[in-house]
């Protein structure tokens, strides 16, 4: 025993909830085969025993269409319907094609053509049809155009192109009629005459045909399963909702066929057929449907693009001469004032206004201040994103509707200055009169839970919409945004412009100022110089006049750290920097200029390792004189007077330099080091730098090691 799904009551409450991608049913012109995973049949539809085989269930699918038509539907996947070829039956030839619904294969079978469906005069006109689209000016020549084309390739008595508008109801905005039709051209249908569900299907099945609005709905049989939820989605035979039936039968027709124009993925209309007697639509012509409207969505984009290019070309050529008003000062407040007529004109807006802070700018028809800055607390951080654009400003601010005859429309950006500034396009009321193929609140249930009938009449019905202004076009949104942010770059620039050109003053005077400083320390260094010279001439003077020998050897000891000092001040007066001296080239000429009092045989004996160390002018000196005086202490005590190696290394670890000054003589434990005022000096120097000094033997000799940082820090 068979079970038969039954069809779904025509009462439904909502039309959005009716599940019709499952009716349980097909419409009579066609046939269908339900395969399971095994390819056997295990449920159908239609006069399957009068047109295939009277024996059907449980039966191999080949059997029943053929081996090579059902090697080709096991192919078929979740992507869409396989056209199948021709299976011949009692009644003649039927053309199949199959897909899949869940883990089911579902195959439907209609009539077939008299001629092959990709013949050459076909593919022909085919191509004709898609010509005189391109040819074709603007969208509305382009959508007149196509309604004569499909109503000449389907045969139907009236064909129009339906447009999807905002909120989702429609219009005609093309239309082609025979003698017997009635015209919907330019009349508007409510959102609810499509639901969103069969929008949704539009998308996913392009072609839909209704034969015969009065047929008789098929149930699908099964062998042994309930297949009433069986998702005939992508099927063309699917029964359709009772309430679309007799929403047809109202408007009087007797045929019905719809096609999908998708744009960029987005369902932006239909081609619909009506027919005032029983026609069906053969594959070949559903084929070509689906083709040309394929072609006429690429069209419409083609030619929506082609407009909004000209319109942007215009607009930017308007945006030069506003920007032009822009002063070399880039003060907004004075430029507002200058340039209200022109922002209002160049977005087509009956106002322009302009908020900053307290300060106010208006052009044209606004409303009242107190409104304008209402207005501008409203929009203030969405339109900092991007523009905001409303042709109906009261459905956003209800209190907009107070002066909806100056401002219905808003375009507003804001801009991103020191205080928000806030710009704002106004449209005044533009009073429409829409024309509905009857009236479009006829039809709603009153109350939750009540019956939804379809409207019984379609004539002319005129509503007059108020609150309401011209619709912002995408150009001119798109140069709203683009003229902010070329005026707020144009404001920067200059801006910067003006900055760049008080710091290169301050440069320059600083540079001035620098100099003057140089100058007059090189001069201070070399009147020093000549001042330490001068000493360090009565230092040599008094040591030789000097009977006692061990004060003319204090008085030389006391000339090399005079020399230590003098050396600073000579490399300052011939180096560009007056503070910062390289450190491992002052000690080289120290000890040259050393060597000049030693005993030559010190120069083949000693050995220099000294790194680049960048250091500040006060603490080389300090350094210079710790140097002479462990070089002083060498020569006295290291080798008894006698000349011997000594190895001076100079290197930087992180932000510490270290000085090391080797010898190889008796080393300390022998008397070495010295004592007195060089020692109370070099610890007093020592403790200035911030550093220690370290002394080990060398094995033989001393090792003196003196650690400092580069830098004392800034307290």
């Amino acid at each position: 025993m068979l079970n038969e799904a039954v069809p779904r009551d025509a009462d439904v409450t909502s039309c959005d909830l009716e599940p019709i991608h499952i009716p349980g049913s097909i419409q009579p012109h066609g046939i269908m085969l339900v395969a399971d995973r095994s390819l056997t049949v295990v449920g159908a539809a239609g006069d399957v025993e009068g047109r295939l085989s009277k024996g059907w269930a449980d039966r191999p699918l080949a059997d029943l269409i053929g081996a090579e038509c059902a090697s080709k539907a096991a192919e078929a996947d979740d992507s869409g319907p396989v056209i199948l070829g021709r299976v011949d039956g009692p009644a003649g030839a039927m053309n199949a094609f199959a897909y899949r619904s869940g883990d089911k294969l579902v195959v439907e079978m209609d009539a077939g053509e008299a001629e092959p469906t990709l013949s050459a005069p076909f593919l022909f006109g085919l191509d004709a049809a898609v010509s005189v689209f391109e040819r074709s000016a603007t969208v509305d020549a382009l959508c007149r155009q196509a309604a004569r084309t499909f109503r000449e390739l389907t045969g139907y008595g009236r064909v129009m192109i339906y447009q999807f508008i905002d909120g989702d109801a429609g219009v005609v905005v093309g239309e082609s009629l025979d003698d017997a039709s009635t015209s919907f051209m330019n009349h508007h249908f409510p959102a609810s005459d499509i639901p969103k569900q069969a929008r949704a299907l539009y998308i996913r099945n392009k072609v839909r045909v209704i034969p015969d609005v009065g047929y008789v709905p098929q149930p699908i049989r099964s062998v042994s399963e309930d297949l009433r939820e069986l998702d005939l989605s992508d099927s063309t035979l699917r029964s359709v909702s009772p309430v679309h039936i007799q929403y047809l039968k109202n408007m009087g027709v007797a045929a019905s066929a719809s096609v999908s124009i998708v744009k960029d993925g987005v369902l932006w209309g239909l081609v619909a057929c009506h027919h005032h007697e029983p026609k069906e639509i053969p594959l070949n012509i559903r084929i070509a449907c689906r083709a040309i409207a394929g072609s006429l969505a690429r069209q419409i984009r083609a030619k929506e693009e082609a407009e909004l290019y000209r319109e942007r070309l215009r607009l930017r050529s308007q945006e030069e001469t506003v920007l032009s008003k822009l002063g070399n000062d880039g003060t907004l407040g004075d430029f507002f004032e200058r340039s209200g007529r022109e922002l209002a004109k160049l977005l087509n807006a009956d106002g322009f206004a302009a908020v900053q802070g307290g300060d106010l700018y208006t052009f044209g028809k606004c409303p009242d201040n107190i409104d304008i800055r209402e207005v501008a607390d409203f929009v203030r951080k969405p339109a900092a994103m991007q523009p905001l654009a409303t042709a109906s400003l009261a459905t956003k601010l209800p209190a907009a509707k107070a002066y909806a005859d100056r401002a219905s429309g808003l375009l507003a950006v804001t801009m991103s200055t020191e205080v928000p500034t806030i710009l704002m396009w106004f449209r005044a009321e533009h009073l429409q009169v829409l024309e509905w193929a009857g009236n479009p609140h006829k039809g709603v249930p009153a109350e939750p839970g009540a019956v939804l009938t379809p409207r019984a009449s379609f004539e002319a019905w005129t509503e007059e919409v108020r609150h309401k202004a011209q619709v912002w076009s995408n150009g001119e949104i798109d140069a709203a945004g683009r003229v902010v942010k070329l005026m707020l770059d144009r404001r920067n620039e200059l801006r910067l412009r003006e900055l760049n050109k008080e710091l290169t003053t301050t440069v320059a005077e600083n540079e001035s100022l620098i100099r003057q400083k140089d100058f007059l320390l090189k001069e201070v260094n070399h009147r020093v110089q000549n001042s330490l010279q001068l000493v360090a001439a009565f230092l040599r003077l008094q040591g030789k006049a000097s009977g006692d020998d061990a004060v003319r050897l204090q008085l030389e000891e006391a000339d090399k750290r005079l020399s230590a000092v003098a050396l600073v001040h000579r490399r300052l007066y011939r180096d560009d920097s007056v503070e910062i001296v390289d450190l491992a080239r002052y000690l080289e000429d120290l000890l040259h200029e050393m060597q000049l009092s030693m005993d030559e045989a010190w120069g083949r004996h000693l050995n220099l390792e000294l790194a680049p160390v960048l250091i500040s002018t006060d603490r080389a000196v300090n350094v210079g004189l710790v140097l002479t005086e462990l070089v002083i202490n060498a020569q006295k005590y290291a080798y008894k007077g006698r000349p011997g190696p000594l190895s001076i290394v100079l290197e930087q670890h992180r932000d510490k330099f270290r000085l090391i000054v080797s010898d190889s003589g008796v080393g300390k434990k022998s008397g070495g080091g010295g004592s007195g005022f060089g020692k109370r000096m070099l610890a007093a120097i020592i403790d200035r730098l911030k550093g220690t000094i370290d002394e080990q033997d060398n094995r033989p000799g001393l090792r003196t090691i003196v650690t400092a940082p580069i830098e004392i820090e800034a307290h």
